[in-house]
């Protein structure tokens, strides 16, 4: 028979088994669910999405947004994410290069004396060699030509590859932008929160003086019988009490300035609030919009969505490998023995070759990589599907928080009125021996914590908008 014909039948044989044993280990892919809700539990949609707006729209401090704007500038982490961005990049390079011809340049030179008691050497002893074109002992050899090897993408194992790296740079900007609004978020809430101890502080002091000038009426009513030294007591235990209580604040207010500094990424230092209108700021008015605007919003969902693309094409690229692949191999050159014969059209040399290679036997490597690449790829729907779950009952739950802290913070303002007219009567019946001294100092400690009370209402109010905004995917836009 013909060689040829058996080179033939055996290629084609060898296409076939392949495809056969490809398609007999064939599995289905995992496809995702992309439904939600149409609305925010019983909460109507809007036709505004707060989300959609820039952060300096959404915040009105002038000095919030000197903080954020350097935090975006100067944020370690974020600059360090900056850098897996560029990684990426490079890797689509990596893979575009893949399937491109590898063309180089290759110049080479070397010596050789044969032992005259070989093969060889008794094979040249007795070559009948014409004077004058006797071979050179020893025998040297240059080179210098082109090569190039190309793998022919036939089955789209390296195109997919490379589009796997696109869809994955992608996902590291959009990880990028989920950093920022995480970033945002959390210098605005650090900053209400420092806006808050600041508020706490000053109630604090106006305390202490509330405090002294009862403690100094009992040391007078003691004076005139009409106290004992155990008022006179608990009523200065109260004072230094509150007093350490100012302290405590005061450390917190450093650590909260610090943190700031660290997000901004500067060493400590002030930081330029306006703490006198604390009690005149007014939350953030929230427009959810529509639940489906969260797939286009959040980035961490677009992250996870162009994760999942990259794995589908994960899949591709490892059910390639059981298809033959098409290496093609070229050169050229000049190569002689003598450097005056180098360019010598005699001299020239080339060379065209191709292969073509499938797996046959022992593949459970390549088995291994595909049932592998399936695996990511399940895994990457659950991640994706998990992400739109968790930023939905995460908007939800802040949208709920928003309307009862209002109510808490209603009430709490009525509390804390009532308390502080409670303070001026318990001191005058206090005077007139109509009330002890137990009664005072209650109503003193239960307004003070009242009003605290109330500015942590106050707060967590300020930061659930920016929790909200965070939510809805807000922060990574300017």
């Amino acid at each position: 028979m013909n060689k040829k014909i058996i080179y033939k039948y055996a290629v084609i044989g060898c296409v076939l088994l392949s495809l056969a044993a490809c398609k007999s280990i064939n599995i289905q892919e995992k496809a995702e669910n992309k439904s939600v809700p149409e609305h925010f539990s019983s909460i109507q949609n809007d036709t505004i999405n707060s989300g959609k707006m820039n952060w300096e729209q959404y915040f009105s401090d002038p000095h919030l947004h000197t903080l954020i704007s350097e935090a975006l500038t100067n944020n370690q982490e974020l600059n360090i994410m900056l850098q897996e961005i560029e990684i990426s990049k490079n890797e689509i390079r990596v893979r575009k290069g893949e399937y491109l011809p590898f063309v180089g340049v290759k110049v080479g030179g070397g010596v050789d004396k044969v032992a005259r008691y070989t093969n060889i050497g008794a094979m040249e002893a007795t070559t009948d060699i014409k004077p004058g074109k006797e071979m050179p002992e020893p025998l040297t050899d240059l080179g210098i030509g082109v090569y190039a090897n190309w793998e022919a993408d036939i089955w789209g194992k390296l195109h997919n590859a490379r589009k796997a790296a696109v869809n994955r740079y992608l996902a590291t900007i959009e990880g990028q932008n989920f950093m920022k609004t995480n970033l945002v978020a959390e210098i605005a809430e650090s900053y209400y929160e420092l806006l808050a101890l600041d508020n706490e502080l000053e109630i604090v002091q106006q305390n202490i003086e509330i405090q002294n000038s009862a403690f100094q009426i009992v040391k007078l009513l003691k004076q005139s019988a009409r106290a004992n030294e155990l008022a006179v007591k608990r009523f200065q235990a109260q004072v230094l009490k509150t007093t350490v209580l100012q302290y405590e604040i005061q450390q917190k207010i450093t650590e909260t300035e610090n943190h700031i500094n660290f997000l901004v990424g500067r060493f400590p230092q002030h930081v330029e609030r306006s703490s006198s209108a604390f009690d005149n700021l007014v939350p953030q008015t929230i427009y959810a919009g529509l639940p489906a605007d969260l797939l286009a919003n959040r980035p961490d969902i677009k992250q996870a969505e162009m994760e999942l693309a990259a794995s589908k094409l994960d899949i591709k690229s490892a059910k390639a490998r059981f298809y033959p692949s098409l290496g093609i191999s070229a050169g050229v050159g000049y190569q002689a023995f003598n450097p005056k014969y180098l360019f010598n059209p005699q001299s020239l040399l080339y060379s065209l070759a191709g292969d073509l290679v499938a797996p046959l036997v022992n593949r459970n490597a390549i088995k291994a990589d595909y049932y592998n690449a399936n695996a990511k790829q399940i895994q990457a729907v659950y991640n994706y599907e998990q992400t739109i779950l968790k930023a939905y009952i995460e908007v939800a739950n802040q949208l709920s928080k928003i309307d009862n802290l209002q109510n808490t913070y209603n009430l709490k303002t009525q509390e804390v009125d009532a308390l502080t007219q409670s303070i001026t009567i318990s001191n005058d019946l206090f005077k007139s021996a109509r009330a002890d001294y137990m009664e005072v100092l209650l109503t003193q400690r239960e307004a003070l914590e009242a009003k605290f009370e109330l500015v942590e209402t106050k707060m967590q109010q300020l930061k659930t908008t920016v929790a909200v905004y965070r939510a809805l995917g807000g922060g990574w836009t300017n």
